[in-house]
């Protein structure tokens, strides 16, 4: 397909109820539902194999957390301005560029010893997919209109999302039995699959223009800046002292930082971050429920891969199996979304999700020196599957509801920048609880077991927040919509909650997850924002 038999992004003559799932279509919602695999992959191959990598490497409990705190802080550090690029550079060209360096630092970081080079590979790793996902995600967007079309594309998508995560755990369990390298390894020659895919399929569009719009560099730099220290500090505070003036001058830097980032956004010509798109109410509950659901379940898994094989002595095979449920469980309730979107709209849904993963952790505050699996490990692992299940959809889709084509890449890099660093920040403050309690110090697996109790509680407080906002979003009132210009008008929150529900549509309508093209059958690279 050439660009000249591509509509226009922002053609007026979108068609509506009668699209077609073409063979073209299908490929490119493969290509891009390849990329959220790769990503799944990723990160649960890499929590079950972090106990035996810090046996290798000799790292303390707070160094390892960066091995996952690298990885989402350059994911979500760099996000704004990666959907930035992908609306001004072109999303084809930004996706497949992005998708080669996380094939390149795979490789590298699957075959170093050093930590700090670890680390930074890592970090590398997460800019490049900073990149991949707000151009996936606008791509999808863009590709399938608001209603029916776009729900089942979506679910299609979170299916390969929940696939890989559950392939990976498997694949983990497997492979750091021969070497945790391994699992390092393995995502390079899956994302050269998924580039090469990337390259047939999505076709080329149109040279892209900037009509004068520019990168906001300065913006950018800020926040990934403030978000780094603020992580820094958290992790680093036990060893300083939480009263010590480097602790207390890390956090003030931070505020500082936030404090030039929103001056800097003022003045902008063209913002990273437009302040009026949070005038959307849905956004706002997306995004907190964003930073809730993965902050919480990234720090679960941190601490029950220890608890099971430091604390239990299960094989990393073992522990991969006891996470795979939910993620049979998210495939499986992935495959329906589609039609529960379309029932219920996202904020129900939410609710239910977020009801489900403050009931999860309540139970495994039941667990014990020895593991309980079936009557303790098993019902918390499947109410999070259901958790995620229900809540990533649904989130997702309440992220972009109301938002003008103009806007979507900048609404879905901040749902993704929320779910990334609400993973770091809240995996780094958990990781400073459990030093603080001492557990890297005991030898007892009880009082081990009751150090981890308060980082238990409080990534359970931390779920009950997410479930409150989830609550608040069943009100039905008027919510304000943002226009390209970012003002407001309004829409009834009905209509920016319920929007998987089919309805006549303008030429351009959101939706939440990759992207870079406009009409079924069709897609284009050359979007502007």
């Amino acid at each position: 397909m050439t660009s000249s038999e591509v509509l226009a992004p922002h053609s007026d003559a979108r068609p509506r109820d009668s699209q077609a799932w073409t063979p073209r279509l299908w490929a490119i919602l493969f290509v891009l539902g390849g990329a959220l695999c790769l990503d799944a992959l990723d990160v649960s191959m890499i929590g079950v194999a972090l106990p035996s990598i810090r046996s290798a490497l000799g790292l303390s409990t707070s160094s390892l957390q960066w091995i996952v705190s690298g990885y989402v802080l350059g994911y979500g550090g760099l996000l704004l301005l990666g959907g930035r690029a992908a609306d001004l550079l072109g999303r084809r060209r930004v996706f497949l560029v992005a998708l080669a360096v996380f094939a390149l630092v795979s490789v590298l970081g699957g075959l170093v010893s050093d930590p700090g080079l670890l680390i930074a590979a890592r970090f590398v790793k997460g800019v490049a997919a900073a990149f991949t996902a707000p151009a996936s995600m606008s791509l999808l967007t863009t590709t399938f209109p608001e209603g029916p079309m776009r729900n089942r594309a979506f679910s299609v998508y979170t299916v390969f999302g929940a696939s890989g995560f559950s392939l990976g755990l498997v694949l983990s369990g497997l492979l750091t039995e021969i070497s945790w390298r391994w699992t390092l390894l393995v995502p390079a020659p899956v994302a050269a699959i998924v580039l090469v895919a990337g390259i047939l399929v999505i076709p080329r569009g149109e040279r892209t223009t900037r009509g004068g719009r520019k990168f906001d560099i300065p913006g950018a730099l800020t926040i990934t800046a403030a978000m780094l220290l603020l992580v820094y500090t958290v992790v680093s505070a036990q060893q300083a002292g939480w009263g010590s003036a480097r602790t207390i001058g890390s956090f003030a830097a931070v505020a500082v930082l936030a404090g030039v980032f929103v001056a800097i956004e003022r003045r902008s010509r063209d913002p990273l971050v437009p302040f009026g798109i949070f005038a959307s109410r849905p956004l706002l509950r997306a995004n907190i429920g964003a930073v809730t659901l993965f902050g919480t379940y990234v720090s679960f898994q941190f601490l029950v891969t220890q608890y099971l094989q430091t604390l239990a002595g299960w094989s990393a095979i073992d522990t991969a199996l006891a996470f795979l449920p939910a993620g049979v469980m998210v495939v499986v309730l992935s495959a329906r979304m589609g039609p529960l979107l379309g029932r219920f709209g996202p904020a129900p849904l939410t609710a239910i999700a977020f009801s489900c993963l403050l009931l999860a952790y309540v139970v495994f505050l039941r667990a014990g020196v020895r593991p309980d699996y079936l009557t303790v490990m098993l019902p918390a692992i499947l109410l999070i599957g259901l958790a995620f299940g229900l809540g990533f959809s649904s989130l997702t889709v309440a992220a972009t509801a109301g938002i003008p084509d103009a806007e979507q890449g900048l609404a879905a890099s901040l749902f993704q920048t929320s779910f990334q660093v609400g993973g770091a920040v809240v995996l780094a403050i958990v990781t400073a609880v459990v030093d603080a309690s001492g557990a890297s110090r005991l030898v007892s697996p009880a009082a081990t077991l009751a150090a981890y109790r308060p980082a238990l509680l409080l990534i359970t407080a931390v779920a009950a927040v997410g479930a409150l906002v989830a609550l608040s979003g069943l009100r039905r009132q008027p919510d304000p919509v943002v226009t390209p210009g970012g003002e407001r008008s309004a829409r009834s929150g009905d209509l920016a909650e319920r929007s998987a529900v089919p309805a006549p549509v303008p030429a351009a309508v959101p939706v939440p997850v990759p992207a870079s093209a406009r009409v079924p059958g069709a897609v284009k690279d050359d979007t502007t924002a």
